[in-house]
């Protein structure tokens, strides 16, 4: 899950939330320290050798539990933007640390229901950033659209002028893909039939 500003705009931070199965061994401190590093890199928060990435944290409140916390908010202001495949990236990195630490590995069921769950997030997430590039009253298309269909009247005379047509053309195009982000929008957040629950039982879940 993600927590987002005020105005459910931007994520300004990450949360890992990485839980051992009842039946894993205990881990050392190396250990969770490098599946912490792990986890940093395949979230995109830690890029080695990139000294100004995002601040981060692992910390042990509980036993057998590690929370991961990074800020995506730069020192100079500038946001970090996560890799678009991000949910993929760790869920793939999770069953690697599984294996690499010979710890139980997640059952195929629960493993595909962590799946499921994650495409769903993926899903609302840019069903999100489509619907705001497509909204008719302030989306970016929007504001581009207006723009051209204006410079395209300020020049339209004479009549017949090769550019204004042009201009008219673009706008038009302009207005279709705005349809067409506001549609697909609308099916990424549909309801979709599932043969699992949508809960994740133990890996990495992602909490931001």
């Amino acid at each position: 899950m993600f927590s987002a500003s005020p105005d459910d705009d931007r994520r300004a931070i990450l949360h890992l939330d990485v839980r051992l199965h009842p039946d894993d061994r205990d881990l050392t401190g190396p250990e969770w320290a490098e599946v912490a590093h792990r986890l940093a890199r395949a979230a995109g928060i830690e890029i080695p050798g990139k000294g100004h990435g995002c601040r981060w944290i692992a910390v042990q409140a509980q036993p057998r539990r590690l929370d991961l916390i990074a800020k995506l908010i730069h020192l100079d202001g500038a946001w970090h933007a996560p890799p678009a495949d991000v949910l993929r990236r760790l869920a793939a990195e999770a069953r690697r640390i599984e294996q690499d630490l010979q710890l139980i590995p997640v059952p195929a069921a629960a493993s595909a229901r962590a799946d499921s769950r994650l495409a769903q997030t993926a899903s609302a997430q840019l069903a999100s950033v489509l619907a705001q590039l497509a909204d008719e009253q302030a989306g970016a298309l929007t504001v581009v659209r207006k723009l051209v269909e204006h410079v395209a009247y300020l020049i339209a005379s004479p009549p017949g002028s090769d550019t204004a047509h042009r201009l008219e053309l673009i706008a038009r195009r302009l207005h279709t893909i705005q349809q067409d982000l506001d549609a697909t929008a609308d099916h990424l957040v549909q309801p979709r039939a599932s043969t699992f629950p949508c809960t994740v039982q133990r890996p990495v879940h992602r909490t931001l």
